[in-house]
């Protein structure tokens, strides 16, 4: 009967799921559930993977106190943090007063998270060390260190959202600094896990074409793709 049910489920109205089926889709995604539906789910905390979602039309609309991303103290005009600015209209921040702001603390030789108040959204910003040309895994780690620190002694942080940093011009990641290749997606899902992050994370609009490999909606993975990966079925 359940399989009967599966099989008979609509999704859209109309002709709707026939022409959803056009496998010629330039953006999609093939969603896996990481485990069944359990009415005794684990306290283990996962990160959220916004698959499909837009960032800026979410904080816009007030779905998130803070955002997590990137500056640097040489040029933000192509950041997300100044397209935000640019779009709140009562943000009295913009491209070159984000850059300034972040000139003032580029000489830090710790790694620093800078808080921009846009009003109905702040902004923990990860600094890039002034000698990175690059954001490394490394930076990600210990900015995440500091931006967990701040929401749990700031709990009106929550609920917060954060880039994935992949696919970035302001901010570019690499692996390490003698490397010019992006990490995956895991190993920076990793990184802000093993930090402490447990917020949303958006994947770069780009990354919605990745069917047809497969990917989660959360984080950490199950156990199943680990054991897929060593030769287990």
């Amino acid at each position: 009967m359940t399989g009967q049910h599966h099989k008979s489920c609509r999704i859209y109205d109309g002709d709707g799921d026939s022409l959803m089926t056009d496998q010629q889709l330039a953006e999609r995604l093939v969603l896996l559930p990481d485990a069944p539906p359990s009415s005794h789910p684990g306290k283990a905390q996962k990160i959220r993977i916004m698959w499909g979602q837009h960032l800026l039309d979410d904080l816009l609309s007030g779905r998130y106190r803070s955002l997590v991303c990137a500056v640097n103290a040489q040029n933000n005009s192509h950041g997300i943090i100044s397209q935000l600015a640019q779009l709140l209209p009562t943000s009295q921040w913009d491209a070159k007063s984000i850059t300034d702001y972040a000139k003032m603390f580029a000489h830090h030789e710790s790694h620093s998270v800078l808080k921009y108040d846009m009003d109905s959204i702040e902004v923990l910003a990860l600094l890039r060390p002034s000698h990175h040309p690059h954001l490394t895994l490394s930076d990600i780690s210990d900015g995440f260190r500091l931006v967990t620190e701040m929401v749990e002694r700031k709990s009106s942080r929550r609920p917060v959202a954060s880039v994935s940093f992949l696919g970035a011009r302001a901010n570019k990641l690499v692996e390490m600094d003698a490397s010019e290749h992006e990490p995956s997606f895991e190993s920076v899902l990793r990184a802000m896990h093993e930090a402490g992050y447990t917020g949303d994370v958006y994947p770069s609009p780009w990354m919605w074409e990745t069917a047809p490999t497969s990917v989660f909606a959360r984080y950490p993975f199950p156990e199943s793709l680990e054991q897929m990966r060593q030769g287990g079925f």
